[in-house]
């Protein structure tokens, strides 16, 4: 029994999807499948029943799970011992909007494993973020989206998707509805900020408009958030898109803020590092410590 196949064992658990699993793991599906099938013909028991259209555990493996878990568990603590003993003094971060308290829960994880690392947060547009990292004046950053090539020089870890939602004014009619399709904001002008500042998030909304079937009508750039939420609350009626973390903690009775119907729009969000560099484990776990608190309950647990 190998410690990687507990690995692959208990994110197929956890995810009851092999492709989720292996993306979380930053694994192919064949080779997680793979540990799996290994660790059962070991265990002589099958731990998935596995069918075209779930995956669930079986009773063997619904009881093998606590005993993975805390192996993994002792294994986790033993590397974040490790990981101490050659702790920066400093963890330069670069970090991104709409966070909201996701990202006081990584610090405080972070600062629990390895308590007096001072760590010195930078917000900057993702160019200007990436192009720190790569020459050293950063140690981590956050990205969203797939960023441009940086000449091999980057490695990003994949940690969580965020949502976007729309945001659009309190006094408009598809603001008395529960959710909205993208089509229905086809007449209204679209903030959105530059795209060198974001041609992730520019990218997704722009391409997501078109395969809904009409071209955005762009409206006056955007600025802060907090300044586009104050025009599209006051001015002639715009629509934008804002992350559903940053949406919950707005309160405002000029906008509204509505989940999208069709089609669902999220960017994956990364750890970006330096090839070549320590990986920041303790900052990774962090994040995927929180990750996995903050992911929606499977539907076998509803």
């Amino acid at each position: 029994m190998e410690l990687r196949q507990l690995h692959c064992f208990v994110a197929v658990a956890e995810e009851l999807h092999f492709g989720r699993a292996a993306e979380r793991l930053l694994l192919g599906q064949p080779a997680v499948s793979q540990q799996v099938r290994r660790l059962e013909r070991e265990l002589k028991v099958e731990l998935f029943d596995r069918s075209p259209r779930h995956v669930r555990l079986t009773p063997s493996g619904e009881r093998f799970l606590p005993a993975a878990r805390a192996v993994l568990d002792a294994e986790r603590s033993a590397r974040a011992l490790a990981a101490t003993l050659t702790a920066p003094d400093r963890l330069r971060l670069g970090t991104v909007t709409g966070l909201g308290t996701r990202l006081d829960r990584i610090l405080d994880a972070y600062e629990r494993h390895a308590p007096g690392v001072e760590v010195e947060l930078c917000a900057l547009p993702a160019a200007e973020r990436l192009a720190r990292l790569a020459d050293g004046r950063l140690d981590a950053a956050f990205v969203r989206g797939v960023p441009p090539e940086q000449d091999g020089e980057l490695r990003l870890l994949a940690l969580w998707e965020d949502e976007l939602t729309v945001a659009l004014p309190a006094r408009h009619p598809l603001a008395e509805q529960d959710a909205i399709d993208l089509a229905d904001l086809a007449a209204l002008p679209l903030r959105l900020t530059e795209r060198r500042n974001h041609p992730a998030l520019v990218d997704l909304v722009t391409a997501a408009c078109r395969e809904a079937g009409f071209e955005p009508v762009p409206g006056p750039a955007s600025g802060t958030l907090q300044d586009t939420l104050a025009a599209i609350g006051s001015g002639p009626a715009t629509w934008t898109v804002v992350y559903t973390e940053n949406a919950r903690r707005t309160v405002s009775g000029r906008v509204a803020f509505r989940p999208l119907r069709t089609p669902r729009l999220a960017l994956p969000t990364s750890l970006a590092v330096r090839r070549g560099a320590p990986l920041p484990r303790l900052l990774l776990s962090a994040c995927r410590q929180d990750r996995a608190q903050s992911a929606p309950p499977s539907k076998k647990s509803l």
